[in-house]
């Protein structure tokens, strides 16, 4: 009778050890298969991405790119305070291939000092829609970097906003946390370029910081003004690494790029802002 008590012992620790490890195989391979599908979802991002740009963009050589000089507005003479300068476009972009695949796409930006950031922009009906879609409006995790809906198309606002995901593997607008991490990321460059169309924009990073969502990084400059004007009087000192302070006028044109954190804290963006200190008319 001890015996078989014993045995029956046993044999029921063995029957839970069995379901034990059978759980943690389960375990294991249910995380293994959403790992799985994690690197598919940035791989298929990264390979559409990769795609595009050896189909409609072209590195210009710098003794060959066009030049151009102003600030705000059209290569003429800059505003008092700045200096005019002769600058190299580093890219061409295909406009007329993306536009035959999609209408939406207003621009391009390339961040100088973390060229992956090298996307096409869109703008949709709201600021939902490209959040998942590639510029051919098909589902994509990693989503299209996209301009605010209340900006215009031509991207000349005031102030215009760009939107696009933090990504762990780096890709979209995922390194921008960078520059506040290690800042001599901006010692590499100070600058970001947007492309439409119409011409080559240069812009000059004047602040980085973390913003709460409900702050006035996100409000809808409509034009210049007491509100922009004041707006200009704060924003360089939200940064939260040491940047020059850039002369700013209510002339002048601001970029916000903005993404989410890594800590998942929902309540606040990373931005990077710049002005645009030089336009360059397409040929």
């Amino acid at each position: 009778m001890a015996k078989r008590k014993r045995r029956t012992k046993r044999t029921a620790v063995d029957v839970i050890l069995t379901l034990i490890l059978l759980a943690a195989i389960g375990v294991f391979c249910y995380a293994g298969y959403n790992l799985l599908i994690i690197y598919q979802r940035y791989k298929e991002g990264r390979d559409q991405y990769k795609d595009m740009v050896d189909q409609v963009v072209t590195e210009r050589e710098p003794d060959a790119a066009p030049a151009g000089t102003g600030t705000g507005g059209d290569n003429v003479a800059a505003p008092a305070g700045e200096t005019v300068e002769t600058v190299p476009v580093p890219l061409s972009v295909d406009f007329a291939s993306l536009k035959a695949s999609n209408d939406d796409v207003i621009g391009w930006i390339y961040v100088e000092a973390f060229d992956s950031i090298n996307y096409p922009v869109t703008r949709g009906i709201d600021n939902e829609f490209y959040l998942h879609r590639n510029i051919r409006k098909e589902y994509l995790y990693a989503g299209t970097v996209f301009a605010d809906k209340l900006n215009s198309d031509d991207l000349n606002d005031c102030y215009t906003i760009l939107y696009g995901h933090n990504m762990k593997d780096g890709s979209m607008f995922g390194r921008l946390s960078e520059f506040i991490s290690d800042p001599q990321n901006l010692q590499r460059s100070p600058y970001f370029w947007v492309f439409t169309p119409e011409a080559a924009e240069r812009y000059q990073i004047i602040s980085v910081y973390n913003a709460p969502v409900d702050s006035d990084t996100y409000t809808n400059y409509k034009g210049p003004g007491k509100e922009y004007q004041d707006f200009l009087t704060r924003v360089q000192g939200y940064t939260e690494v040491y940047i020059d302070p850039v002369p700013l006028d209510v002339r002048d044109k601001l970029m916000c790029l903005s993404t989410c954190l890594d800590n998942h804290d929902y309540s606040k963006r990373c931005v990077v802002i710049g002005k645009r200190v030089n336009r360059i008319p397409e040929a």
